[in-house]
């Protein structure tokens, strides 16, 4: 029993953990546990990660509203020491969550992944650092939950334009709300962006 619901055939695991075609880029898929009062869900568990070989602390938790469909935010990322690896998830509404591989070696490096995040599907993403991150709403009445393994810190913030050529996400939309900074964020390149070095050892 967990809080009174009954586990079933998948006792004592309470959390899918599926890769990705990004190294080190995992979703997270919630054991779900209901009945006629509702459910129940471990969202995080630092035992499951660690058998999984994923060794985070998270010590930031950000939560963001996004009014209106078709809003983007991102491309963003933090340089050098201040990098951030995160775990998000939709609580309300839906969107669509990318991550761009943005590591100097890496076998997937410029390239990115798209997956539906929302309250109905209740999956994560974790995001190692060295990628950027950003989404789309789905929906109206977005809230989306960042987890961080590094403080905010302005100064080493990082962001590529949401339409940027080279990366080519496709968000599905052509005239997306984009914030004043994001819509100016500078285009992919590689002679004036120092990003990450790909190591594995670090995922």
């Amino acid at each position: 029993m967990i809080f009174g619901y009954k586990l079933t055939e998948r006792d004592g695991k309470c959390m899918k953990v599926n890769k990705t075609a990004l190294d080190g880029v995992f979703i997270l898929e919630p054991i779900v546990f209901g009945d006629n009062r509702g459910w129940f869900m471990e969202s995080w568990s630092k035992r499951t990660m660690e058998e999984s070989g994923l060794f985070y602390d998270f010590i930031q938790d950000n939560h963001s509203y996004s009014s209106v469909k078709g809003t983007i935010r991102g491309l963003h990322f933090q340089n050098g020491e201040f990098a951030q690896a995160k775990l998000v998830r939709c609580i309300k509404g839906a969107v669509l969550d990318v991550a761009v591989d943005i590591r100097r070696g890496s076998p997937t490096y410029k390239q990115w992944i798209a997956v539906e995040l929302s309250a109905e599907n209740k999956r994560q993403l974790l995001i190692p650092r060295g990628l950027a991150h950003g989404f789309m709403t789905l929906t109206d009445e977005v809230e989306f939950l960042y987890r961080a393994d590094n403080f905010y810190n302005k100064e080493s913030e990082g962001a590529i334009r949401w339409n940027d050529p080279e990366i080519g996400v496709n968000w599905g939309v052509e005239n997306p709300i984009v914030s004043e900074k994001d819509a100016l964020a500078p285009f992919f390149d590689d002679k004036k962006f120092s990003y990450f070095i790909y190591s594995k050892s670090e995922m």
